[in-house]
């Protein structure tokens, strides 16, 4: 955290999960200034007096206006990129919207840091971008690419690119675990696409150091991942039942378009590429160079899954850092 001493850092999407949380870790450190850059007022009138702090910034606008984003971007020397549309099925039904934030908005936000020559971009990107079946995923792949691209351009005066993958982050806004704690409030019926269905989890601060580690640890054009444990969506299901203390009571209701069955962190082709670093894996750009060959194997949800006792855990260590951030009902239902 040292190494943001003093600077100005922008977050774009920043009134999201993953930007009130970062906002959070980023006022206990002497940063100069936190700029939040989103497109939703209401959002950003909660969060200006949950954070009342001078150091904090709030711009309104929307990453696919270029204006917009280089009017936030002056004079900032660390640029968060969170903004974008990730919810699979509004993605498959509007193909075009997430183009225009997951893509073009990237674009915007890769050209407005190659003009204003900031110190570095970290890009948040999904498990679903690999091997990506879905629209979600296929615009994040895209976003990947992008900044892989801008690290290498012509005009880029040192800035670096980077960028972060994980999967479920829990209690985040739209989320499985308040989706199932909601339709236990209302005495429903939980609802699952399918029992054998796995994904990878991992915590709101857990997704805040992987970035502060990319920040740290990037020489510019890397990928960064955080190993994380798995979890069957039945045993999900059931883990966030025995806390609510309620019977576990579910139908199947087949997958959604463009789902998968289980997700897939590195792929195949990235093995003979990516660096295993203790509680991360480092992809390196692509080259052609035969002496680099790391060989770590394809990290797959469904072979790292963990009991529900440890999913208990993990939701009761999420809860409790909701709860210090002391948001509506512990988690970002708005």
């Amino acid at each position: 955290m040292s190494l943001l001493s003093g600077k100005k850092v922008l977050v774009t999407g920043g009134t999201g999960s993953f930007g009130r949380y970062v906002v959070n870790r980023l006022l206990a450190e002497d940063v100069a200034e936190i700029r939040i850059f989103s497109r939703d007022e209401k959002k950003q009138f909660d969060m200006r007096h949950r954070f009342s702090d001078p150091r904090v910034r709030f711009f309104l606008g929307d990453v696919r206006d270029r204006t917009a984003v280089e009017e936030a971007m002056g004079g900032v020397e660390v640029v968060f990129h969170a903004a974008a549309l990730k919810q699979v099925p509004h993605c498959e039904k509007f193909p075009t919207e997430a183009i225009g934030t997951n893509v073009l908005g990237a674009r915007n936000v890769v050209q407005a840091a190659i003009e204003e020559a900031v110190e570095a971009v970290i890009a948040i990107s999904t498990d679903k971008a690999v091997q990506p079946v879905n629209v979600m995923g296929m615009t994040k792949a895209l976003q990947e690419r992008l900044l892989a691209n801008a690290q290498n351009s012509t005009r880029n005066r040192g800035t670096r690119f980077l960028a972060v993958r994980y999967g479920n982050v829990l209690n985040s806004r739209g989320s499985v675990v308040p989706f199932f704690r909601n339709l236990l409030r209302r005495g429903k019926r939980l609802t699952i696409t399918n029992p054998d269905m796995t994904r990878f989890l991992l915590t709101l601060n857990q997704a805040v150091d992987l970035v502060l580690y990319a920040y740290r640890e990037g020489r510019g054009g890397e990928l960064f991942v955080r190993k994380a444990p798995s979890a069957r969506i039945v045993d999900l299901a059931k883990a966030v039942c025995e806390l609510a203390g309620a019977p576990c009571e579910y139908d199947i209701i087949g997958i959604y378009p463009g789902e998968k069955i289980h997700e897939i962190l590195i792929s195949e082709e990235e093995r003979t590429r990516c660096e295993e670093q203790d509680e991360y894996f480092l992809i390196h750009p692509w080259r052609q160079d035969p002496k680099i060959d790391y060989e770590v194997e394809e990290y797959n949800s469904r072979d790292h899954v963990v009991s529900v006792e440890e999913i208990k855990r993990m939701i009761e260590e999420a809860d409790r850092a909701a709860s210090q951030i002391d948001f509506e009902e512990g988690y970002f239902s708005r």
